[in-house]
This record gives C-alpha cells, sequence and structure tokens, in this order.
C-alpha cells in the first residue's frame, strides 16, 4: 500500500523549517560562523558609512553570502568527517585541509572585493 505524501506546500514548510534549524545550529554552537557573521556585519555598516552605490552593495552581500556558505560547508564537511572517522586519519585530514581552503578562496575573494570598493573611498 502506498504511503500517505504530505502535499507540495507542507513539504516547502518541512524544507524551510529544516533550514532554519541548520541556521540556528550554525549561529548557536560554531564561533567560525559568529566570526564571520560579525565581520559581515562590520561591514555591512562600513556600506553604510561610506554610502555605496548599489553595485557595490550587491558585491559586498554576494560576498558575505559566499563566505557563509563555504564556512556552513566547510563545518558540514567536518562533521561528517569526524562522524565517519572520529580518530584522526591522513586521508580525512586532507578532505579537511580542501574544505577549509574552499573557505580561505572565499574570505580571499571578498577581501579583495572590500578591497577594491573600501580604499578609493579611504584615500578620497
Amino acid at each position: 500500500m502506498k504511503k500517505y505524501k504530505d502535499n507540495f506546500i507542507v513539504n516547502r514548510i518541512k524544507s524551510i523549517s529544516f533550514a532554519l534549524k541548520g541556521l540556528g545550529i550554525l549561529i548557536k554552537f560554531e564561533n567560525s560562523i559568529k566570526t564571520q557573521l560579525l565581520i559581515g556585519g562590520l561591514m555591512t555598516i562600513c556600506g553604510f558609512i561610506f554610502t555605496i552605490s548599489t553595485t557595490e552593495w550587491a558585491l559586498q552581500i554576494i560576498c558575505i553570502g559566499t563566505v557563509l556558505l563555504a564556512e556552513s560547508l566547510n563545518t558540514a564537511v567536518e562533521k561528517t568527517a569526524n562522524f565517519i572517522h572520529p580518530d584522526y586519519h591522513k586521508k580525512i585530514g586532507v578532505i579537511k585541509d580542501v574544505s577549509a581552503g574552499a573557505v580561505a578562496f572565499a574570505a580571499i575573494m571578498a577581501i579583495m572585493v572590500a578591497c577594491l570598493i573600501y580604499i578609493p573611498k579611504i584615500i578620497n
């Protein structure tokens, strides 16, 4: 017999609730996310202080989101790796390092964009 399936709207609401739960877990327990949110908040304040353009806002928001996204995925990879192999393992270490490297790429990109936006404003 076929199991009852929830309708489309109910499934979307469940998906949103799972996503919000995940955001809450990240914000409550992950120091790296807290740090990135603090930096993102400070950069947002800088955007208001320096009255950046709409295009600059878009770039800044994309960068902040990309760093938070990379940090979140890095956390998921690390938690999965630790669950699969709790003890140190060289190959797991490489996987975690590569995942952290993705965060570094995102952060470097964000720093470069921030320099392009703010250095001209500071100099003038």
